[in-house]
């Protein structure tokens, strides 16, 4: 019973939200200390409680599989699956960094693609540090802008798969949001136009058609940026998977290596024996 989703809970991505954590993972939650000690019988109020008391972020780790405690409250989250004005307040928070990660993290694994972007996008001005416990049971250094990063763009984050979300150019071209613009752009565009200012101090202010043409030029920006990093994330991906058969295949040269070896030997043990 301690361990079912809640019985009015809406399924997500088309499925039980637990669900979004593959079996295994579970598994090891269920069974962990933290788990049964400090998420038995856990509301949506005294949720937020323990992710104040959270000091680090992380997944799984060492040989036997061990969950972090915010992999724990994550998995506690989809399955009391809290309203997500509160999950908006966690994300909002900006004295508990741990707290703003844990609903940023749960935002990403059952929020839409609009409600990603519109949330989390924000968080690129937060460059606080945050601690990360890798698989080898080592802390690491990560600042919130990168784990934000992290979360748009990976497949996997803290070990776990995340549902995919919509290229932000498609809905930039379906008019579902705003093209993004960074902050240095806009100040360079500011210089340019100060630049253009000075040069025609008595031009009449840009016209309606003017503003339009400037915003789309953003927007075209905007998008063809994200076109190239995803081009390039697909590269990089294609040569992680050639490394990962050129490393199989040594493995399996190695193997017939060693087999071919241990026939040898076994041979010349035989050819011993008889002589003797």
């Amino acid at each position: 019973m301690a361990n079912r989703t809640v019985k009015d809970a809406k399924s997500v991505h088309g499925t039980n939200p637990q669900y979004l954590i593959e079996k295994i993972i579970r598994s090891r939650i269920y069974d962990s200390k933290y788990w049964k000690e400090e998420c038995f019988a856990l509301t949506a109020e005294l949720l937020v409680d323990r992710a104040m008391e959270l000091r680090y972020i992380g997944g799984v780790y060492g040989g036997n599989i061990k969950p972090t405690p915010f992999l724990c409250l994550t998995l506690k989250m989809l399955q009391i699956q809290p309203e997500k004005d509160i999950v908006v307040e966690f994300i909002k928070n900006e004295e508990f960094k741990y707290v703003r990660a844990l609903g940023a993290y749960y935002m990403r694994l059952t929020g839409s693609s609009l409600d990603c972007y519109k949330y989390l996008e924000p968080l690129y001005n937060d460059n606080r540090k945050l601690r990360r416990q890798n698989r080898s049971a080592e802390f690491e250094l990560v600042h919130m802008d990168e784990f934000i990063d992290e979360l748009l763009r990976e497949e996997r984050v803290c070990d776990v798969i995340l549902p995919r979300v919509q290229k932000r150019y498609v809905l930039e071209e379906n008019n579902e949001i705003e093209a993004k613009v960074s902050a240095l752009e806009d100040d360079l565009d500011e210089d340019m136009e100060l630049e253009e200012d000075n040069k025609h101090p008595v031009e009449e202010p840009p016209r309606r058609e003017e503003k339009e043409r400037h915003r789309d030029r953003k927007r075209e920006r905007s998008r063809s940026r994200d076109r190239d990093r995803d081009k390039h994330r697909e590269r990089d991906r294609g040569k992680h998977r050639d490394r990962d058969r050129e490393r199989e295949k040594d493995k399996e040269k190695d193997k017939d290596r060693r087999d071919r070896d241990r026939r040898k030997d076994e041979d010349r043990k035989r050819d011993r024996d008889r002589h003797h």
